[in-house]
């Protein structure tokens, strides 16, 4: 994912924190916004329902006149009630608003029965006077005290006064006693269901309040957490890759080509990172290309020098050489079966050793001469069939297990089919010499669309790693009696048909010489 994905996604996770915090916090401060409204109305409920009580109570105290105001702010503060309750905007979730306005309708129903009865007490009262003319000066004090006692007021009548029990007073003052305690218990319910209410509204309200500020203690931190830890998290890991890159590019420039840890991210650095070490990879390739060119001009140096120095010395002993055969081969006749064993023996000797240094001193013109090859196009198995039987002509290989592997069955490429022959004579010819006559000699044939490769193997004894790196340089030979001149030669040749010449080889384990020849000669199709 890239840096500026992650960023991005660093910031869409904050800010949508953020967001469900601003709606959470929107749609609380919305249900606190009712409760307060709700704890309104029920603190208005409650306190209302109180003053109703307390006229309530002046209303039994004080008795008439007094009544008559009291009992106005009773209905009063019942209409007010009512008004507050049928308004709907009292939220309950409890049930037990309808049981309030129950208990309000009867408080008020109950209150105006109390009202008739006082009525009719007074009237009573009044009639009663003319009959009790003798306790007239007990009335006022019966009539200003009734309201309050109304239970006592009525036994006092029936004790001092002597009504009977059936009295339309007395039976009226105890009505209105039980009617009294009923409306007392009636305003109790009013006052408590209020205040449940109340404490109800107050408790949400404090619930949603407390809640907004849970939600807030634990997102703001929450986003810290997420959007600057996340931040933090990239920065640093950004920061880290690209100060090792840093160190890398260092140690770059240094020829260290060293690798940078690919992680799994595919962000920008990363991209970096992978594209960095891709040109690490073709700066050493290049740098093993250079180096590998440098060997090559460096040899080629070497031969070129080693072959004007060989031209010279070749052509000053050739003359000498022939003359010392030439001479050796008329006193061996002139000689004839006279002379002594001893002597026939030494003259042998002369003309073996003139032929072993007449071949080095050619081996010496034919490295020198390096003529340019003149290409035909030829078919590669013959030409490798051709030269491995030239071979046996002068090697031993019955025990030699000789295999061509090749992909097509005919492959031609361009090329000087003599100077060829003598590249394969001499690779064969050192193959079953490091095999010592016994083993595998396998030759390996590809063609693609652009070089032909041939690979030589043999299970031979192999090079030790120094001698792999000198193989090709002239007079530089593994062997007791040798030259050195072959491999080189042969690498002069492989270089002017534009190809290229390695080795492979490992101690107890063979050597495999590999070929590459271009398969189009000048641009064209063969």
């Amino acid at each position: 994912m890239s840096l500026k994905k992650k960023i991005a996604i660093s910031f869409l996770i904050s800010a949508f924190i953020i967001a469900i915090l601003a709606a959470f916090e929107y749609i609380n401060f919305i249900e606190i916004k009712k409760e307060i409204r709700n704890l309104e109305l029920t603190d208005t409920i409650r306190s209302k329902s109180l003053q109703l009580r307390r006229h309530e109570k002046n209303f039994f105290l004080y008795g008439m006149p007094k009544a008559v105001e009291e009992s106005e702010a009773i209905h009063k503060y019942l209409n007010e009630l009512n008004a507050t309750l049928e308004s709907n905007l009292v939220i309950d979730k409890t049930g037990k608003l309808s049981y309030l306005k129950k208990r309000i309708k009867e408080y008020g129903e109950r209150f105006n029965k109390i009202e008739s009865s006082v009525k009719d007490l007074t009237d009573e009262f009044e009639r009663t006077k003319d009959t009790y003319a003798r306790y007239h000066k007990f009335f006022p004090l019966i009539e200003s005290t009734f309201l309050e006692r109304p239970h006592q007021a009525s036994e006092f009548l029936e004790k001092v006064f002597l009504l009977p029990p059936n009295h339309r007073l007395v039976m009226g003052l105890r009505e209105l006693y039980s009617d009294i305690q009923i409306l007392r218990k009636d305003g109790e319910d009013i006052l408590v269901i209020s205040k449940d209410l109340d404490k109800v509204a107050r408790d949400n309200a404090e619930g949603f309040i407390r809640i907004s500020q849970i939600a807030i203690l634990i997102v703001f931190p929450l986003f810290f957490i997420v959007g600057i830890g996340t931040l933090f998290i990239i920065s640093s890991n950004v920061v880290n890759r690209l100060r090792l890159l840093i160190n890398i590019v260092g140690k770059t420039g240094k020829g260290d080509y060293s690798h940078i840890p690919v992680s799994s991210q595919k962000d920008e650095v990363g991209v970096l990172i992978r594209e960095f070490n891709d040109m690490e990879n073709e700066l050493s390739q290049r740098e093993e290309e250079l180096d590998r060119k440098n060997k090559e001009l460096l040899q080629s140096r070497k031969l070129a020098a080693i072959g004007t120095l060989a031209s010279g010395v070749a052509h000053e002993l050739n003359n000498p050489l022939n003359n010392i055969y030439i001479s050796a081969q008329v006193l061996m006749k002139e000689a004839g079966d006279s002379c002594s064993l001893t002597a026939r023996e030494t003259v042998n000797d002369i003309l073996g050793q003139t032929l072993r240094v007449k071949r080095i001193v050619g081996d010496l013109l034919e490295f020198a001469r390096g003529r340019e090859p003149q290409m035909r196009e030829i078919e590669l198995n013959e030409l490798v069939m051709g030269a491995y039987k030239l071979v046996s002509t002068t090697a031993n290989t019955e025990m030699i297990n000789f295999v061509i592997h090749k992909d097509s069955e005919e492959i031609k490429i361009p090329a000087d089919s003599e100077q060829m022959e003598r590249v394969f004579i001499n690779l064969f010819a050192n193959a079953i010499d490091a095999m010592s006559g016994k083993g595998d000699l396998t030759v390996k044939m590809a063609r693609d669309k652009e070089f032909i490769r041939i690979k030589i193997s043999d299970t031979g004894k192999g090079m030790p790693s120094d001698a792999v790196e000198k193989i090709f340089e002239p007079f530089y030979t593994t062997k007791d009696r040798g030259t050195g001149l072959g491999l080189a030669i042969v690498f002069n040749i492989i270089k002017k048909h534009n190809g290229e010449i390695r080795v492979e080889s490992e101690e107890g384990r063979g050597t495999t010489f590999i070929i590459t020849l271009p398969a189009r000669k000048q641009g064209n199709d063969i």
